[in-house]
């Protein structure tokens, strides 16, 4: 989602449980994914495995054909950094693979994001997955009443750049809720300005996308897949959280 500048309307309390369910149903796919996941299968068959996992549970999934997008969940392998489309791409040894995930339930939306080892992957590669993940825990925990989305655009950043990788600054979080894209935009390096006042009753998709060389992206011919113009790996780990008081509450981690 490219950066606006507007503020989320809060959302009551049985909102935020119809968002909880799609959240839920989220986390508990890429649980599910994670399992099967191995050397030797296609991201055209996960993404057939994610639609039955997501039509079984009442559900829809909220990627597929928005915007013209012609899959269920987005499969981003190596250099490809987001909204890598599924295919008859075989996945081998020493491959990361990047899965994002949508769901639609009552008319609300969760999304996460997860990065996973394709059998053994080199100590750099372990890196890039293990700071990404932690970056995007890092910026939860700064999602909280009172603070400002730079807050956890600042706590993203210095990570990720403190351990020698960049982020990636053409693509950035988003609110999610009532729809997939809501404001605010959460980007995850900083910006002029503090960004929107994070309030309780926000919900918000945090996601740093870390590259292992230079932040600079483009997309393919395709048409959707983004991929590192120097042809580096890249990570993207995501999480729906509602905003409060004291903690943010993680929706889709299961």
């Amino acid at each position: 989602m490219r950066k606006k500048k507007r503020m989320q309307e809060l959302k009551n309390n049985t909102e935020i449980e119809y968002i909880r369910q799609a959240s839920r149903i989220v986390g508990e796919l890429l649980l599910y994914l994670r399992e099967i996941i191995k050397p030797g299968i296609t991201t055209g068959w996960l993404d057939k495995k994610a639609e039955e996992f997501i039509r079984k549970r009442g559900a829809y999934p909220a990627f597929k054909n928005y915007n013209g997008f012609p899959a269920s969940i987005c499969t981003s392998v190596n250099e490809e950094v987001i909204h890598g489309i599924p295919g008859s791409y075989r996945l081998k040894e020493g491959d990361i693979l990047s899965i994002d995930v949508g769901v639609q339930k009552e008319g609300y939306y969760g999304d996460a994001a997860i990065t996973v080892p394709i059998g053994r992957i080199s100590s750099e590669d372990e890196k890039l997955l293990r700071v990404t993940e932690e970056a995007l825990y890092r910026g939860i925990k700064n999602a909280i009443h009172g603070n400002h989305v730079s807050d956890i655009s600042i706590a993203i950043q210095s990570f990720v750049e403190s351990n020698g990788f960049s982020v990636v600054r053409d693509f950035v979080g988003h609110g999610v809720g009532k729809k997939l894209h809501e404001e605010p935009p959460i980007p995850n390096f900083k910006t002029a300005g503090r960004g929107s006042k994070l309030l309780s009753g926000m919900t918000i998709a945090i996601e740093p996308m870390v590259n292992a060389g230079k932040p600079d992206v483009m997309v393919k011919d395709d048409n959707w897949t983004v991929v590192t113009v120097d042809g580096k790996k890249s990570a993207h780990f995501e999480h729906t959280v509602l905003v409060l008081d004291e903690e943010a509450e993680i929706l889709t981690l299961v």
